[in-house]
């Protein structure tokens, strides 16, 4: 069973068109080689071998990355007034803020202020914006580009700025509340509004 075990696994490593011999040793032993040499060698038939065409591999297919479109970028994007440090002095808090950017503001975008980090006043595509009543105070400044969707593009960086607005007790000193500003003036309320004498005529006693 030995012999016949190698005899096979030596049909199997030699080339298909090689021709096998086999012959028995001085020992004894049976050997099987595809040189004789002029020993008395006897052929040995071979049974052709099983093979399988190569399958054909699919071509791997490379994924393809898509990739985001970029929103177009501003090299400048700043506040020009008010100017950095500024003091406004306004009673109604109202602050007109001029902003500038390079490119000028691509479609779709707008420009929207932000008021000590958080977005105030309406966005508008114009570069003059307005906010109203603005506590008195320091604050910063700050604006943004933002899409059609609202989401933030760029942004400057912050300024700081200080409104001044005069107290209603202030005003109320420089200028005093007459009768007819009760309830017309901010700093002269109804409920301030002195009560007024009722004039009780006079009866003589008889």
């Amino acid at each position: 069973m030995r012999l016949g075990l190698l005899g096979l696994l030596l049909t199997l490593a030699l080339p298909a068109s090689a021709a096998i011999y086999s012959y028995v040793d001085a020992e004894g032993n049976r050997v099987f080689t595809d040189r004789p040499g002029g020993r008395a060698a006897v052929p040995v038939e071979t049974k052709p071998t099983n093979s399988m065409a190569a399958q054909p591999v699919p071509p791997t297919k490379t994924p393809v990355k898509v990739l985001k479109a970029i929103a177009p970028g501003y090299e400048l994007l700043d506040i020009v007034q008010p100017a950095p440090d500024a003091t406004i002095r306004s009673n109604p808090g109202e602050l007109a803020v001029s902003v500038t950017s390079n490119p000028a503001l691509q479609p779709g975008h707008h420009y929207r202020l932000l008021l000590d980090g958080a977005p105030v006043g309406t966005p508008s595509e114009g570069p003059v914006l307005v906010i109203d009543n603005v506590d008195r105070g320091s604050h910063q400044l700050a604006v943004e580009v933002i899409d059609s969707l609202g989401a933030s593009l760029q942004r400057s960086a912050p300024r700081v700025f200080h409104m001044m607005r005069t107290s209603l007790a202030q005003r109320r000193m420089a200028n005093p509340c007459k009768k007819g500003d009760y309830g017309v003036r901010p700093e002269c309320p109804v409920k301030d509004k002195p009560k007024e004498k009722k004039d009780i005529p006079f009866v003589p006693f008889l």
